[in-house]
């Protein structure tokens, strides 16, 4: 009999994968929201990623890993989700520096993070890249253009201003909100474009 983590999927599975780039909250608030949502979701986080999410959310690995349904060691190329017989909705990457990019863009999986999108495009699911550095020079341009012609989708986190956000807050969850659309996860509710002068709904709360 099929265990749980080889079983058919109940409810949407998501991978997550966080690296050492700025953005942080990303990341963090992506695990939270697709937690809200019953998303059952498959962390990857890099050494560089722990650092950075503690330095700028304040969470230690025990912390941000509770935040997921599953946890994954970079260097388990065993787990689950280095084979495409595992089912899974999208993966994404937030944020995403652009040593990973460069390393999906060649499909050098030499970790757990990296073969894991290696997967992703090679069952042509959704890979979205939270890709975060400015400005971009010729190698980032290149390896972002070669990631689309794979099938992955380039997101950098650029925030909207159309529902007038108050806080930092509001302006990570309606980017979170759209990524999370962009997965193919349903219960997703971005704020959508209404024209000028018609009122947009407000931004999921937080818990």
């Amino acid at each position: 009999m099929p265990d749980a983590m080889t079983a058919p999927a109940t409810r949407p599975r998501l991978v997550v994968g966080i690296t050492g780039a700025s953005g942080a909250a990303y990341g963090v608030r992506l695990l939270e929201r697709a937690r809200d949502l019953g998303v059952e979701t498959h962390l990857v986080v890099t050494p560089s990623g722990v650092l950075n999410v503690h330095h700028e959310c304040g969470l230690d690995r025990r912390a941000l890993e509770s935040l997921a349904a599953v946890a994954h060691a970079p260097g388990e190329i065993g787990a689950c989700i280095a084979s495409g017989s595992f089912d899974t909705a999208a993966m994404v990457i937030a944020p995403c520096t652009m040593k990973t990019l460069a390393a999906i863009a060649h499909g050098f999986g030499d970790n757990l993070l990296t073969r894991a999108a290696d997967v992703t495009l090679k069952e042509r699911r959704r890979l979205i890249l939270m890709v975060r550095e400015t400005p971009f020079n010729l190698a980032h341009l290149r390896n972002m253009t070669a990631v689309t012609e794979m099938g992955g989708i380039v997101f950098p986190p650029l925030p909207a201003f159309y529902h007038r956000p108050q806080t930092i807050a509001e302006l990570v969850d309606e980017t979170v909100e759209r990524v999370l659309q962009l997965a193919g996860i349903a219960a997703a509710r971005p704020q959508a474009w209404a024209g000028l002068g018609q009122a947009t709904p407000a931004s999921p709360s937080r818990t």
